[in-house]
């Protein structure tokens, strides 16, 4: 019997370098027979295939072009053409303006460049982008990281999880996950820094956007290496008042 709810999978969440036990960020969501790929972190191909062959993502969405989201593109392009994936057609790929020639400047080896495309439909993002992947809605918002960033809000059966990719708080972040059942926020800074542009959350922000959106429950992730889970937690905790868990690798999460 196939599934209906909308599920998150943790396939890593490591930052800014894959641990042992824990490779970069990566996400599976799924509903039904629909399945997402959300960033592509360094170790997360690999950890995907424990759940779905790569010819079985129905997309893969991209935060923002920082390696710990976004590498095991590299490779997953190496499987979809030299390997034993057979692709119906190129795999849809969302992610930021620029992601396509990106790749290609890393893959190509000669005057001839790399057919990203052959392996990817790709797909640029732009502040209230919207896609419809199978079950799922898919709505990306432009959030505050230094570069070109997006969060995610996928929906399905009037379930909704919120992802905030890598930001500084935000409204655009806020407002995407206004009312949403899950945000899955990263948490990435011990403090905010004294001088300059914040470009991540730290724990309390966490729960400061978790409350301010009222989201119905927060799963802190992208904890940094001055942090441990159980501290992010614990600080994220003191500011929202809904339940509160960590995103294991290899967790799963049911939606709603």
């Amino acid at each position: 019997m196939i599934n209906d709810l909308l599920c998150l999978t943790v396939l890593g969440c490591a930052t800014p370098y894959a641990s042992v036990d824990n490779p970069c960020s990566g996400y599976l969501v799924s509903s039904g027979e629909t399945r997402v790929w959300v960033d592509a972190g360094s170790g997360t191909l690999a950890q995907l295939q424990r759940h779905v062959r790569l010819d079985e993502v129905d997309a893969i969405w991209i935060s923002h072009l920082h390696a710990d989201h976004s590498a095991d593109l590299l490779t997953a392009y190496y499987a979809a053409l030299f390997a034993d994936i057979q692709l119906a057609a190129p795999i849809p790929l969302y992610g930021p303006p620029g992601i396509a020639d990106r790749l290609a400047h890393f893959l190509t080896n000669n005057s001839t460049r790399s057919p990203v495309e052959s392996a990817f439909a790709v797909h640029e993002l732009y502040d209230g982008h919207q896609a419809r992947v199978g079950a799922l809605t898919v709505t990306s918002r432009a959030v505050e990281h230094g570069i070109p960033a997006f969060a995610v809000r996928i929906e399905a059966a009037g379930r909704s999880l919120v992802y905030s990719g890598d930001t500084a708080p935000c409204v655009n972040l806020t407002r995407l996950a206004d009312g949403c059942d899950v945000l899955l926020c990263e948490a990435e800074s011990a403090q905010a820094p004294p001088e300059g542009d914040q470009v991540h959350h730290t724990p309390e922000d966490t729960g400061d956007t978790a409350s301010t959106a009222r989201a119905g429950r927060l799963i802190v992730t992208h904890v940094g290496r001055f942090l441990t889970p159980q501290q992010a937690v614990a600080r994220a905790s003191a500011r929202f008042n809904g339940p509160v868990d960590y995103a294991a690798p290899a967790a799963t999460f049911s939606i709603g």
